[in-house]
């Protein structure tokens, strides 16, 4: 007979600590995330001006373009390539994730030195020459990839060391690029967790919106 009720008094006991963990909690957070942190929630999409969703304030996207702020470097472009046609195996190991190149690695200083070759089809730019070439002083979130991969932020010097090149294909004064970076820096968290950063595409948005207004 005390076996029986031990063994109901675990049943009942694992049913009811099941019910609390396994529905009550995860549900009563939810609700808590929806309430008070909707944007966070659900997945801290971003809108364009028409309402649709272009982006996420945490996943980082490819700019490469002189119209826009460049995004930094990504070992699996920004898990951009299709899966089918994965031809430098970006996406074999996942859609994030560093090189995981040591600095003296060929493919790494190939990459951001450049090389040189008597065939002209076989030599590449490099991205630190890519970018002095752009007018834009290189700093090293805009030549190295960050851990992840996917890094919406570049540093606020980055940005800036991109104003002359932005400003001149788009007609805009660099002191207009000055005080849009300066509204778009997210600051240390608290005041003291973290760097500041410039979300990349947060920035790209508020300077086609800029243009659109002069």
């Amino acid at each position: 007979m005390s076996f029986a009720r031990d063994a109901s008094r675990a049943v009942r006991s694992t049913l009811i600590l099941w019910v609390i963990t396994a529905i009550i909690y995860p549900f009563v957070m939810i609700a808590f995330g929806q309430i008070l942190f909707p944007f966070q929630a659900n997945g801290s999409l971003i809108k364009n001006p028409q309402g649709n969703v272009i982006g996420s304030a945490l996943i980082g996207q490819p700019f490469t373009t002189d119209r826009y702020f460049n995004s930094r470097p990504s070992t699996t472009s920004y898990s951009t390539a299709d899966a089918k046609k994965d031809e430098a195996g970006v996406l074999k190991t996942g859609v994030s994730g560093a090189s995981n190149l040591a600095p003296s690695n060929p493919a790494l200083l190939e990459r951001i030195k450049g090389k040189n070759d008597p065939d002209p089809s076989k030599r590449i730019e490099g991205d630190f020459n890519r970018l002095q070439t752009a007018g834009v002083k290189p700093t090293a979130d805009l030549v190295y990839t960050s851990g992840s991969s996917l890094d919406p932020h570049i540093t606020p010097e980055a940005a800036r060391a991109q104003i002359g090149r932005v400003a001149k294909v788009r007609g805009l004064q660099p002191n207009q690029l000055e005080t849009l970076i300066a509204q778009n820096i997210d600051h240390r968290f608290l005041g003291i967790f973290g760097e500041p950063g410039v979300n990349v595409l947060k920035l790209n948005l508020a300077l086609d919106a800029l243009k659109s207004a002069i």
